[in-house]
């Protein structure tokens, strides 16, 4: 479990602990300022709109996360009716999270790129780990998130599109979607971090 390395590896947990923090919170702030330009002001009002990771973190996601590798940040309040796209709105704003975690893993590694043109890095060093763990998380959230599972994000792209035709889709991804997603993680996250590297590798290999 991850609390035993904070006594066998306490500056690695930490790293990881920021990374992911800073990860999350552009997660749910995309959410907030994609429904926030579709004319929903639902996060806004309830001080979303931000990147004070305070305002985004759920405590007790937060400490799971801690023990067992695995937990949430608040989701992002949206009232889809709002939304100026009626049909496609919410999967536009649900979308907006995975996206940005995709655009925050190149930012890094474009930064780390230009680092090692000025700096002599080696990989022990903290800046290059805390980066490449950024990377890795941002990646991980990203392929975690499109799974078209509720309450994640493909679920709500998934919706938009079946919706009007499937409706019993729906309801039964409504009904047994937190086991789909247990099962998911308990069974395929072995193939969700494969999928996930793959990105991580794509995203070096697009700026080194």
């Amino acid at each position: 479990m991850l609390i035993q390395s904070l006594f066998e590896q306490p500056i690695m947990l930490l790293l990881w602990v920021v990374a992911v923090v800073i990860a999350l919170t552009v997660h749910e702030f995309s959410h907030a300022l994609t429904a926030h330009y579709l004319g929903d002001r639902t996060a806004e009002d309830a001080g979303r709109l931000t990147l004070n990771p305070l305002k985004h973190i759920d405590w007790l996601g937060f400490i799971l996360l801690l023990i067992a590798g695995f937990g949430w940040a608040k989701p992002t309040p949206v009232n889809p009716y709002n939304l100026k796209l009626q049909r496609f709105g919410s999967a536009v704003v649900a979308f907006a999270g995975p996206i940005s975690n995709i655009v925050a893993g190149i930012v890094v590694a474009v930064l780390l790129r230009v680092a090692t043109e000025f700096m002599d890095l080696s990989s022990t060093n903290l800046m290059v780990v805390f980066f490449l763990l950024f990377i890795q998380i941002n990646a991980l959230l990203a392929v975690f998130n499109i799974i078209p599972i509720p309450p994640l994000d493909g679920s709500k792209v998934l919706y938009a599109f079946v919706a009007p035709s499937r409706p019993e889709v729906v309801q039964f991804l409504e009904r047994y979607g937190l086991w789909l997603l247990l099962a998911v993680v308990f069974f395929g996250g072995g193939l969700i971090q494969t999928v996930a590297g793959f990105f991580y590798s794509v995203t070096l290999a697009l700026v080194f």
